[in-house]
């Protein structure tokens, strides 16, 4: 009898499981990343902005286009220690005066602008160097004040002669002594000063009486 061979049949092939794959999350895109670090940057200019606003006495704007660092920095380097001069963007600066007594200065936000901030009430000695920098460089044209804010009142271009020829603090508290020693109509001129200056020169001169009444009385 004949035998037959029926073919072998190949073994399945084992069952295997795969190893799930550790879960990782989707990197950042490089435009995300960008807008994090630049929304953190305008934060930060806004912050900056306001901190320069507590205290200050006047804020100007100068037209900073065309100015090379080494000539910013010049700038800086002639200011009074009681003044700081800041670049930002016209819309940091539009936002972080918003709401303020500052923000008289909105019309000027337009071009490529610096920021003068002058905490003190010596107007004229913070106004000064820039001036003398715009002889030396011949720029009095092309980069000029803008406009600025002082007690309130916005002032133009055309009005900084106004600014820049107000007496010093010395100055109105030796004038207003003498006109208080004076005729009336002269206590009268004299107070034409800043508020803040007469109050500080009227509690002087009473301190002054003061003294004298003690001093008989010894």
């Amino acid at each position: 009898m004949e035998t037959s061979f029926l073919p072998t049949a190949r073994p399945l092939p084992a069952f295997q499981t795969l190893a799930a794959a550790p879960w990782c999350p989707r990197p950042l895109r490089r435009s995300t990343i960008r807008a994090a670090i630049s929304r953190g940057r305008k934060e930060d200019t806004v912050a900056a902005v306001r901190e320069q606003l507590e205290g200050c006495y006047l804020l100007a704007g100068i037209r900073y286009e065309g100015l090379t660092v080494k000539q910013f920095q010049g700038i800086r380097d002639a200011l009074p220690e009681s003044c700081h001069l800041l670049v930002a963007k016209n819309t940091l600066v539009g936002k972080a005066i918003e709401g303020t007594p500052w923000e008289a200065l909105k019309p000027c936000m337009k071009g490529m602008n610096a920021w003068l901030f002058v905490h003190s009430e010596e107007v004229p000695a913070a106004l000064k160097p820039y001036r003398a920098f715009q002889k030396e460089e011949r720029v009095e044209e092309t980069n000029d004040f803008i406009g600025a804010v002082f007690e309130g009142k916005y002032y133009q271009p055309g009005d900084f002669k106004s600014l820049e020829t107000m007496p010093s603090r010395a100055e109105v508290y030796s004038k207003l002594l003498g006109a208080l020693n004076g005729p009336a109509t002269g206590l009268v001129t004299t107070l034409q000063a800043p508020a803040r200056d007469v109050v500080a020169v009227l509690s002087a001169y009473v301190r002054k009486l003061e003294e004298e009444a003690g001093a008989g009385a010894a």
